[in-house]
């Protein structure tokens, strides 16, 4: 077992966190008329976890979402995956205009929250809440390459992902 799967309990907040930040990062680029137009497909790609020492683990994901003919409305499946271990998340988000609402849950660990979120000049700043704990994401997206950073001030300092989308 690795230090990471040793130190955290993905029934908890950690895991949250995680696992909105995934979820939320295809949706969230850009504000528009049908903000979610251009998501629907495979995207996958891997970054980085870093803890509150300081260690790192390598994380992989694969995500599949589907928009609704509005534009307005994703459903989002992602499975990620690190060497310590696994987790399936799904969300359902809906865009009204600059503002961004929805709900994801891990139904594995048990645990679900919320998303609200703004979208200025290209890029998204959102804030994750679950069970008393929250973190801050920015999505930035560029054709079919995106970049996705988390921070928080717990055990679970920050996350960073690049995912590509492929056609």
């Amino acid at each position: 077992m690795s230090f990471l799967a040793s130190r955290f309990d993905f029934r908890s907040f950690r895991g949250a966190t995680l696992a909105a930040a995934f979820l939320m990062a295809p949706a969230l680029a850009h504000a528009e008329t049908a903000p979610f137009a251009n998501y629907a497909g495979n995207w996958s790609g891997n970054g980085t976890i870093t803890i509150a020492e300081g260690g790192t683990e390598r994380i992989r994901c694969r995500g599949t979402y589907s928009v609704d003919g509005s534009g307005n409305n994703l459903h989002q499946v992602l499975r990620c995956a690190s060497d310590s271990y696994k987790f399936e998340l799904t969300s359902n988000i809906l865009a009204k205009g600059s503002n961004i609402t929805g709900s994801w849950s891990e139904a594995s660990r048990g645990v679900n929250g919320t998303v609200e979120g703004s979208i200025a000049n290209g890029q998204v700043t959102a804030l994750v809440q679950t069970n008393g704990y929250a973190a801050t994401f920015n999505v930035v997206t560029r054709g079919n390459k995106q970049s996705v950073n988390i921070s928080s001030k717990g055990e679970l300092r920050g996350v960073t992902i690049s995912l590509s989308r492929s056609n």
